[in-house]
């Protein structure tokens, strides 16, 4: 099968720690994507996500800095085994943070589905929930 990487990079207008804990607590990842979600804080923890639409594990943690973890989605066409790498990246830019996104071994047929995805699931709502 052939894979494809995504890179995006997204400011907000937030400390690092409101833009890292939106991602891995629970409730709040709950609270951005109106979706149940389970978010293990330990490495080779297990999550779900979007009501079981995503889930994995975490392969390295480092708080307020960086994330790497292991992503399945449920997408059609992605196959049943396959993970691909997610690694997001924390900058304080003193007034915000600046967030290095990239997304690794994804299938060649998906890239603009997730491209799309990312932005309107992930980014945009959490820029909304970071205004509330």
């Amino acid at each position: 099968m052939k894979t494809k990487t995504i890179r995006q990079i997204v400011s907000f207008k937030a400390e690092p720690k409101q833009v890292y804990e939106l991602l891995m607590d629970s409730k709040k990842h709950s609270g951005f994507s109106e979706s149940k979600v389970k978010m293990s804080r330990k490495a080779n923890g297990k999550f779900e996500t979007y009501d079981g639409y995503i889930h994995g594990r975490n392969v390295e943690l480092v708080e307020d800095k960086k994330i790497v973890q292991d992503w399945h989605f449920a997408e059609n066409g992605w196959p049943d085994d396959h993970f691909s790498t997610c690694i997001f990246e924390f900058e304080n830019l003193g007034m915000g943070t600046r967030l290095t996104f990239t997304q690794t071994k994804i299938p060649e047929h998906l890239i603009e589905n997730l491209k799309r995805g990312w932005n309107e699931f992930y980014w945009e709502r959490m820029k909304r929930y970071l205004l509330k």
